[in-house]
């Protein structure tokens, strides 16, 4: 089995990944009022190239906005199209 392929980082473009990041902190109840923004960033290494700066998080909220932008961040990997 191929590891790599199993562990990569599935591509998607800017827009794509504010929606995503959108919809994920939507779902969890205390997350729906956090306002956020995308930034690309230079690859870094653990390889990400962007990173979401979280704007009006409720204390209560923080922990799981977090939680929720850092899954999204192993998971995707910004495409150059973006």
């Amino acid at each position: 089995m191929d590891l790599d392929k199993f562990f990569a980082k599935t591509p998607a473009t800017l827009n794509e990944i504010k929606i995503r990041v959108g919809h994920a902190l939507q779902r969890h109840p205390l997350c729906r009022n956090v306002q956020f923004e995308i930034l690309c960033v230079p690859r870094t290494a653990r390889g990400r190239n962007w990173t979401v700066s979280l704007h009006a998080v409720e204390p209560a909220a923080l922990f799981e906005a977090s939680d929720i932008v850092a899954d999204i961040q192993d998971a995707y990997v910004l495409t150059a199209a973006a």
